[in-house]
């Protein structure tokens, strides 16, 4: 790790974990430029990971900033390190590379499609975080969600960003050959919206939406799923109403430029493009249908498991590491910084950032200020794939009776989740089945047949 300046009580304090100038961004002495203009070889991307998850760690235990500073004052920044690094993560982490597995296999290839339900699993990369547990990581940017399935099953990539609910499709046999998948961890949760083009900023009324062309990333989905029960709620048939497309993320903002769409429920940045673009409108966030809701995960299958242990566990400790810090409020106009270059999400900072941040004009003349409208808490919760599994058989994508908790637990690797954030030196969660309220609805993950008839709209017969 690079050295921290030192602080004594007769020197101006600079906070190293200053908030407004995160520390990888500002010199080691205290003045405003940046490392290199001060005659120093610029920061190695461990250290910026090394310094970026310190900062987060000490503002997490210290969030006011001068009681922060009080306390660096006090004791010196080394010192505040140095205790800090005995008992959080990034203490824990580093000294697991003295007491790991040999790794089966070091140079890996993940697949990832340009969003910013991906930022943990990219941000592991130019944070060192792979680098950390000894791996060499290849992100392999993918135009499609059915080319990524497609890749894991040619076995092309070793792991991959994953909408949530494709694993349980894939282990299924749904839509494709079944092989064996699953949920590592939940790689965001919120983060997409329903998105409207400009010309119907005067219907927004979503009774008023029959004859709608909507598009969503992929058929096995959150965004469908949310998408499907928002309009059942106003009484609208997804099935008969309105044409739901299967449309690539990047592709969403033109479709509704060319008029080929009447909106999109999609993950962000697009939402907040068409707004930047000038091209459509945010009608709701999908954190204001159901908060807390899953989106994206990490996924690998049975087999690389079973192949790989020792080397899926470091993956693993790489995400969660990245999820941690992804996870704190407070740095995410850096973690903008460090996902929006071209290799990654090759969109304008100001975009993400208005995402992650949650201060963002909506189209309509508003600036917004909703925290969390994207979040990062690994925690694969078993009751979320019951949820998916009760949403598939509402609208007919599997039929007859289904076990539901025996495919949430094959899939979604809550037990392996526990056990990794813990050595990691994260409090995993008590449970597993979770309640959910979605637009008001309770789900319990303990009916959930009963929860499937209960809805007016639904393709399972009375």
């Amino acid at each position: 790790m690079s050295k921290l300046p030192a602080v004594t009580p007769a020197a101006p304090v600079h906070d190293p974990y200053d908030a407004a100038r995160p520390l990888m961004l500002r010199c080691g002495c205290g003045e405003d430029h940046a490392p290199q203009a001060h005659g120093q070889a610029a920061m190695t991307q461990e250290d910026m990971g090394n310094n970026f998850m310190e900062a987060a760690l000490i503002k997490a235990l210290f969030p006011v900033d001068e009681v922060r500073r009080n306390f660096l004052r006090a004791v010196g920044a080394n010192t505040a390190r140095a205790a800090i690094a005995s008992l959080l993560p990034i203490g824990t982490m580093q000294a697991m590379a003295q007491d790991r597995g040999s790794l089966e296999k070091k140079d890996l290839k993940l697949g990832f499609i340009a969003i910013t339900c991906a930022a943990p699993l990219i941000m592991a990369d130019p944070l060192g975080l792979y680098k950390k547990e000894g791996l060499s990581v290849q992100l392999n940017k993918t135009a499609g969600w059915a080319l990524i399935r497609d890749k894991m099953i040619n076995k092309e990539h070793d792991a991959s960003h994953f909408l949530s609910p494709m694993p349980i499709a894939m282990s299924m046999g749904v839509g494709s050959n079944p092989i064996a998948m699953n949920v590592a961890s939940i790689q965001n949760t919120n983060g997409q919206a329903i998105t409207l083009a400009n010309k119907h900023k005067n219907n927004r009324d979503p009774k008023g939406w029959k004859g709608f062309k909507f598009a969503v990333p992929f058929e096995y989905s959150m965004h469908n799923f949310l998408l499907r029960y928002y309009l059942a709620e106003n009484g609208i048939n997804p099935d008969t109403d309105v044409q739901i497309r299967v449309t690539p993320p990047p592709e969403m903002v033109a479709n509704l430029r060319a008029g080929n769409i009447d909106g999109f429920l999609g993950p962000d940045p697009f939402n907040q493009r068409a707004v930047y673009d000038e091209v459509g409108f945010i009608h709701i966030l999908s954190k204001e249908i159901w908060d807390g809701h899953p989106c994206c995960a990490f996924g690998v299958s049975d087999d690389f498991i079973k192949q790989n242990p020792n080397t899926f566990a470091a993956l693993y400790r790489s995400i969660l590491g990245a999820s941690f810090i992804a996870s704190g409020e407070r740095d995410r106009e850096l973690i903008a910084k460090v996902i929006a270059p071209t290799q990654y999400l090759n969109q304008p900072e100001s975009v993400i950032a208005q995402v992650l941040t949650g201060k963002f004009a909506d189209g309509l003349g508003n600036v917004r200020n909703v925290p969390n409208r994207a979040n990062f808490d690994p925690v694969p919760w078993q009751s979320m794939a019951v949820w998916m599994l009760t949403q598939m058989k509402r609208w007919g994508y599997i039929k007859g009776d289904v076990n539901y908790k025996q495919i949430a637990e094959k899939v979604f690797l809550l037990t392996d989740a526990k056990k990794q954030m813990k050595i990691a030196g994260f409090a995993p969660p008590e449970g597993a089945y979770k309640k959910y309220k979605i637009m008001g609805k309770e789900f319990d993950p303990a009916k959930p047949d009963e929860y499937v008839k209960s809805f007016a709209i639904n393709k399972i017969a009375a």
